[in-house]
């Protein structure tokens, strides 16, 4: 019943994923450009990060369980408030409400599930915080057409309280039905090898002291550049490249968006479940050598107008963009052990969002300026695309110096230290 709880909470504080559904709307109650409604995503993905290091620590003291309903309370108490907001017409608060708020219950609700799964599946911890992760990706699913459907019936205000109350009835539930295993629990006939990864273990505030903390970080950080500058761009990428305008040019943008999202919920699953036979390094190096060829064969795909070819190598980028999520909390159960393995992964998504600013400044900037100094749309994205590669062998390269963590940083006195 883990998976499910955890997928619970994932699948709720994913709509963050969906918030432009309400840009449109707002920015008609407001006045204002519907560019302005951006930086609630923004600001609650900043607070996704800097929340989960802040608070890692007291995840696992606390349990999943007290951290779930904290993340409910946080995250659904962002929303109502800030359709509360909505409705009073107070823009900055709106955005601090779902944002700041909102953005606590992001950084609690998506590292609770982790030590605790990779506790339950020690066999196989990439297909289990795979499981969860994935739901985090497939949020956007439910909360956009959600969102949308509620709209025809309800002014936008109302229509954040209703999805508040819907998202706190399931995450409550999530936190009802999670468990933590007894002390030493292993599935039967499961036993780990002599020299498993998983016998080290290292407590958060000396993980983060290490080289492999900050090569991990560097990691995460370059492989979540590399596919949200392509993810955030998706729909322009396509109608530039292929010269697609109108009706025509928006129906196929927004058809490869929700395409990609599917496999960017696929990924997160498929690749981390690979993972355990493959092993993290090994299936990082895939993401980075692959992920650098496909991004190198994107121009040629606009070179021959094969709609088909780019849309196939973007799937299949976007695809490890998400597996590289999921991977990440079993590279570090492998790395540091299951003892606070939730804290250690909160304060390693801080690489989440220097690469949500890192990301979208670099293929913005970039692209914008190849355009405005007369370059044609269709080979406007070629340079950041080069570049993409380049932070991807970065990622590489941080990936092969990956090595087992020195014994001057393991956890002599694991039980004593616990008590």
């Amino acid at each position: 019943m883990v998976p499910p709880a955890a997928l619970a909470v994932h699948m709720c504080i994913g709509q963050v994923y969906a918030f432009s559904t309400f840009n449109i709307p707002l920015a008609g109650e407001f006045g204002v450009d519907k560019s302005t409604f951006s930086w609630a995503y923004s600001i609650g993905l900043i607070m996704l990060g800097l929340s989960a290091a802040v608070f890692g620590k007291w995840v696992e003291r606390s349990g999943p369980r007290k951290t779930m309903l904290a993340s409910a309370a946080c995250f659904c108490g962002g929303l109502a408030l800030a359709g509360l907001f909505v409705k009073m017409k107070l823009l900055w608060p709106m955005l601090l409400a779902y944002g700041f708020i909102g953005g606590i219950g992001l950084g609690l609700g998506y590292i609770a599930p982790v030590s605790t799964l990779v506790k339950w599946f020690p066999d196989r911890p990439g297909m289990a915080t795979g499981m969860a992760i994935m739901g985090f990706g497939s949020g956007a699913m439910i909360g956009g057409p959600l969102s949308v459907m509620l709209m025809k019936h309800f002014a936008p205000s109302e229509t954040m309280m209703i999805m508040a109350l819907i998202y706190v009835c399931f995450m409550i539930f999530g936190a009802i039905i999670v468990r933590v295993p007894a002390e030493g629990w292993k599935p039967a006939g499961w036993e780990a090898g002599p020299k498993a990864a998983s016998a080290v273990q290292v407590s958060v505030d000396v993980a983060w002291k290490t080289p492999q903390f900050w090569l991990l970080w560097v990691v995460l950080c370059m492989n979540v550049s590399a596919g949200i500058g392509i993810l955030g761009r998706a729909s322009d990428m396509l109608q530039d490249m292929f010269h697609l305008t109108g009706e025509e040019g928006a129906a196929i943008g927004g058809g490869f968006v929700g395409l990609i999202s599917l496999f960017n919920m696929g990924g997160r699953f498929l690749w981390s479940s690979a993972s355990d036979l493959t092993g993290r390094k090994t299936v990082y190096c895939i993401y980075f050598i692959l992920g650098a060829i496909l991004y190198s064969l994107l121009p040629m795909a606009q070179e021959a107008q094969s709609r088909l070819v780019f849309v196939l190598i973007a799937c299949v980028i976007i695809s490890m963009y998400g597996g590289g999520f999921a991977t990440i909390p079993a590279y570090l159960k492998d790395t540091f052990g299951t003892y606070q393995v939730g804290a250690i992964h909160g304060r390693l998504i801080t690489a989440w969002s220097a690469a949500a600013v890192i990301g979208p400044l670099l293929i913005n900037k970039l692209s914008d300026a190849a355009k405005a100094a007369g370059v044609p749309k269709d080979q406007a994205y070629n340079g950041t695309l080069r570049l993409m590669c380049l932070l991807l062998a970065v990622g590489l390269v941080a990936n092969l110096l990956m090595k087992p963590v020195a014994e001057k940083y393991h956890l002599k006195l694991y039980a004593e230290d616990k008590k």
